[in-house]
């Protein structure tokens, strides 16, 4: 076999995997909705009749998002211990990890977004809070 045969071959296999991919597509159910993912597609200009495509870029935004949030957890963890390290004298019985923005900050300038939130700043311990709130 020259190689040539050999490599229109290893495309038909290529070609046959991919249809077994998006025919397997649909019998599945992302956690993205089909009418979410369209939404967002057709406001960035994307039109597609077919629902193996949404489904396939709702498959491809839930990846993303599972490693986001997987990478933001492993940034608390080191967050947390950093902390615990710092305060050996005192007991830490409390083990639920609080997520920062800062954490996910780090998560995803890791994939290239870039988030910016505004500091806050307040003028007194009121500040931000309703009228009836701070009546009380």
């Amino acid at each position: 076999m020259n190689q040539r045969q050999q490599l229109e071959e290893n495309k038909h296999d290529d070609d046959a995997a991919l249809s077994n991919f998006l025919a397997s597509l649909l019998d599945y159910t992302p956690t993205i909705p089909d009418e979410l993912a369209e939404h967002y597609l057709a406001k960035g200009g994307f039109q597609c009749p077919d629902v193996r495509l949404v489904r396939l870029v709702a498959v491809a935004t839930q990846k993303f998002i599972a490693d986001v949030a997987s990478d933001a957890l492993q940034h608390c963890k080191a967050r947390q211990a950093a902390v615990v390290k710092d305060k050996r004298d005192k007991l830490q019985k409390d083990k639920r990890l609080t997520l920062a923005m800062e954490d996910l900050s780090k998560a995803l300038q890791e994939y290239g977004v870039n988030v910016k939130h505004q500091e806050y700043f307040a003028d007194s311990p009121s500040a931000g809070l309703d009228a009836a709130s701070r009546d009380e």
